[in-house]
């Protein structure tokens, strides 16, 4: 049975003080019980933390767009209009891939 810890040595040492089986597993062969850890992944457990990139990088794009309208509807043909809508079409198109490489399915081997 693998024992599960945080990402951190205080967490080995708490399983180790509150896990006899463990205790005893390092002092007999310390190599193979440390084979027997395994360290939890909070993105493989925590699943707000994609939700909340998700709704960032969405609401960037929603704002982004909105803004890119409103200048255009505002625009004199400034250059300097210009070139924040250039900037803000770069920013919503990368925070546009970084949604896609969010929500595309992992491959499978």
């Amino acid at each position: 049975m693998k024992t599960l810890i945080n990402d951190s040595i205080g967490d080995l040492e708490a399983a180790l003080k509150n896990n006899s089986d463990l205790q005893e597993k390092f002092r007999t062969n310390p190599i193979e019980a440390i084979k027997n850890v395994e360290i939890k992944n909070p993105k493989e457990t925590d699943y707000w933390i994609y939700r909340i990139i998700v709704i960032m990088l969405g609401l960037a794009v929603i704002t982004i767009i909105a803004g890119l309208i409103l200048i255009a509807y505002w625009n004199d043909g400034e250059s300097k209009n210009n070139q924040l809508v250039t900037i803000f079409a770069t920013i919503s198109s990368g925070a546009i891939g970084a949604l896609a490489g969010l929500l595309s399915p992992t491959p499978r081997k």
